[in-house]
């Protein structure tokens, strides 16, 4: 049934991101250019095997792998910037490896430094992808220093490695990066990444509080943050998993990887897992948060609801809402959008600076 009062698929259960009046023209004629809302990789949901999850997520990876010459192409030039490569031993015996991107240009100052947590669920994609490569290298010509985890992946080529692995080697990267702030010549730890780097943003930042640690972090950047886990049932107040189903992601997605996540499902309510099921007292204290979110994105409403129980708990806390846009929308086509791209940098770069 139709109802022109109710947006997305709440009032049109046919609605796409192709033919919601609300997306950016250019991103739907970019979609369809790419054909990137639809593809032959097997479906996943709740219900699959864990081994058709780890299938489906390595099909994924190889499906968005053809893009990336594409990507590396259209790379642009960042002669103010440096990048090298850091191999640091995890708490769990591993070797980590990060993506350093720092601005070349001299300074007698510290800088501010991000770290970063690329998106994928926690379970696919990894930090040497171009997307990836191209937002550290964009924000060190901001005069920030970048600092991008390679953590253990739940599925994919870096996985297979169930929580809490992917949060460790985070937690690792954070102490790491604190313990080098006069080697790197750095002020300030801002935790951001987007949609799964959303979460671990987060929840890395909830382990530093845990452990103690708390004072590494001055704050968290979480774009489009996937961090509910309630994604094979939503629940009635997270409207945006039914407005906004299938919108580039869906609930069944969403659901397999979950499974890959926490394959016996152990931490469906664990905050370190799930960030949105924090408590009041667990958010107590937490350094200052943005939390960006998207109009179109499925995500879109439990990102908003943790900011309020960010601000509910005393916590300074910001959201923005990128409209017109889908899942990751404003830092996945630079290109197409730039402007939408540049407004998220100077929200992000001036949230750090001002840290």
């Amino acid at each position: 049934m139709k109802s022109d009062a109710l947006p997305g698929r709440l009032g049109n259960p046919d609605s796409t991101l192709l033919t919601d009046p609300r997306a950016d023209p250019r991103i739907v004629a970019a979609l369809e250019a790419m054909g990137a809302l639809g593809g032959d990789i097997e479906p996943a949901n709740a219900d699959s095997t864990y081994d058709a999850c780890l299938a489906y997520c390595q099909a994924f990876e190889d499906s968005a792998a053809v893009a990336h010459p594409m990507m590396d192409a259209a790379m642009p030039e960042f002669p103010g910037v440096d990048c090298r490569t850091e191999i640091i031993k995890g708490i769990d015996g591993n070797d980590i490896t990060l993506y350093i991107a720092a601005p070349n240009r001299p300074t007698k100052e510290a800088r501010p430094c991000i770290l970063h947590t690329h998106g994928g669920g926690m379970v696919l994609m990894t930090a040497a992808d171009p997307g990836s490569v191209r937002w550290r290298s964009t924000i060190a010509n901001e005069g920030i220093v970048v600092v991008g985890v390679e953590f253990r992946n739940g599925g994919g080529r870096l996985g297979n490695h169930p929580f809490p692995a992917g949060l460790n080697d985070c937690s690792s990267a954070l102490k790491w990066t604190y313990e080098n702030k006069a080697t790197l010549g750095i002020s300030t730890i801002t935790i951001s990444g987007e949609s799964g780097g959303g979460n671990l943003a987060i929840a890395t930042t909830l382990k530093a509080k845990q452990d103690g640690e708390i004072d590494y972090v001055d704050g968290v950047y979480a774009m489009c943050p996937y961090i509910s886990g309630a994604y094979a049932n939503p629940p009635a107040n997270l409207l945006s998993l039914e407005e906004n189903n299938g919108y580039s992601i869906d609930c069944d997605m969403m659901a397999s990887l979950v499974k890959v996540y926490d394959p016996a499902s152990q931490h469906s309510t664990n905050p370190l897992a799930w960030p949105y099921h924090a408590s009041k007292s667990e958010l107590v204290g937490l350094p200052p948060h943005i939390i960006s979110v998207n109009e179109l994105d499925p995500l879109r409403d439990e990102g908003l609801a943790f900011f309020r129980k960010l601000q509910a708990a005393g916590v300074s806390a910001v959201a923005r809402t990128v409209h017109g846009t889908h899942h990751a929308g404003d830092v996945s086509l630079p290109d197409i959008t730039p402007d939408i791209y540049q407004e998220t940098l100077r929200s992000l770069s001036g949230f750090v600076k001002s840290l």
